[in-house]
């Protein structure tokens, strides 16, 4: 996670309201997207720090977390204890107590063998024995529209291949792997240290069990090339922020002819301008004028496959909903949700004389009780009712 502070990488003040951290990061997600800065790993790198600070900031109980303790509000540990946890031990400890007994360094010792098991999406270090290619992650911005409908979309990203010289073999000829002379093919060797005896993954052929004499000049005995790879990839309606597509075989290469790991496409859906998504609900604010509010009206409103007339009843009065059946998302699987529409009443401003001269005789004709409240006992009255109550 950057150290950097959400708020700046935003450029937003800390008094900041929703609308304008939304604003804020669709103007820099938009700027910063790794599809428009293709040769520019600085913008990637802007791009993640701007989603991280709108992830948090735009949820009220982690912002409230961010406000209180900073970033050492969400770096704790996964598992709360163990291995990388809040206690007990974290990988760099253990890799330091084993370090002691055998020297340390990657040669030796569990200084690669923790990373393996802690690396996640593409990260650890070289696996003992052979191994499925490690899982890749790719962030994917959709607008609202494209997320709600489904859509066909482009993505590059790097990984490795079996190499096509070799077929993975990392060797020039099927002669020239040979049985590890230190382990005895076995992969694993024993070392011992006062009391201890532990068996670990040899050093030489790095539990393999099997060495190169001669390895390919392409791949310099890995098996796999790092190449750049394109692919489509079908968007399926009604993908969420934060969902993610699994496309099987399409991470890294294995090791030696072991199966490819697994490409995740998470998707990040850009802030709308219109509507806020809430499950299958769409969330959008209707303004009304006062006399349109007042009198009745039937109004136009947007929907993302078109527009649609909502009728606003005499006397509506500011925040009150309305629900559109069938006009909001469906999701994967088959919900279909509505359209939410909150009446925002309008008052009028910079008004000419004769409309202050109008709404003052409007105003003359109305009854503190029966017009301007919509229920039909004023403040006051219910103040009188509760004061007679007592004193009777």
């Amino acid at each position: 996670m950057s150290n950097k502070d959400f708020y700046t990488i935003l450029g937003v003040d800390k008094s900041a309201d929703e609308k304008e951290i939304k604003k804020a990061y669709r103007r820099l997600a938009m700027k910063y997207h790794p599809d428009k800065n293709p040769d520019d790993p600085s913008a990637e790198e802007k791009f993640k720090e701007a989603t991280m600070a709108y992830e948090v900031l735009s949820d009220a109980q982690k912002r409230s977390a961010y406000d209180r303790m900073g970033h050492a509000a969400f770096e704790q540990g996964m598992n709360n204890g163990g291995f990388g946890g809040g206690g007990g031990f974290s990988a760099d400890d253990l890799n330091d107590i084993f370090g002691s007994f055998f020297g340390g360094g990657r040669s030796g010792g569990f200084g690669g063998g923790f990373g393996d098991i802690f690396g996640a999406f593409g990260g650890g270090s070289r696996a003992t024995r052979n191994n499925k290619g490690a899982d890749l992650l790719y962030s994917l911005t959709l607008t609202l529209e494209e997320a709600v409908a489904g859509c066909k979309k482009d993505i590059t990203y790097n990984t490795s291949v079996t190499c096509k010289t070799c077929h993975g073999k990392g060797a020039k000829s099927d002669a020239d792997i040979v049985s590890c002379t230190t382990c005895g093919g076995h992969g694993q060797v024993r070392m011992s240290q006062g009391f201890f005896v532990v068996q670990q993954p040899c050093p030489a052929c790095h539990g393999n069990g099997k060495t190169i004499k001669n390895p390919c000049m392409d791949c310099h005995g890995e098996g796999k090339q790092q190449k750049s790879q394109t692919l489509e990839v079908s968007i399926p309606a009604g993908m969420d922020n934060g969902e993610r597509l699994r496309l099987t075989g399409r991470g890294e290469a294995g090791d030696r002819g072991m199966p490819n790991g697994d490409l995740y496409v998470e998707i990040h859906v850009l802030p709308h301008d219109i509507f806020t998504r809430h499950g299958a609900d769409l969330h959008m604010d209707v303004p009304v004028d006062i006399a349109k509010a007042a009198l009745g009206s039937d109004v136009e409103v947007p929907t993302l496959t078109g527009k649609l007339k909502i009728k606003i009843a005499e006397g509506t009065q500011s925040g009150k909903l309305l629900r559109v059946r069938g006009k909001g998302v469906t999701t994967r699987s088959g919900m279909q949700g509505d359209l939410i529409c909150r009446v925002i009443v309008k008052t009028p401003t910079n008004l000419s004389h004769e409309q202050k001269s109008l709404l003052e005789q409007f105003a003359k004709t109305l009854s503190s009780d029966n017009h301007t409240d919509p229920k039909k006992k004023g403040f006051f009255d219910k103040i009188k009712d509760e004061v007679k109550d007592i004193f009777d």
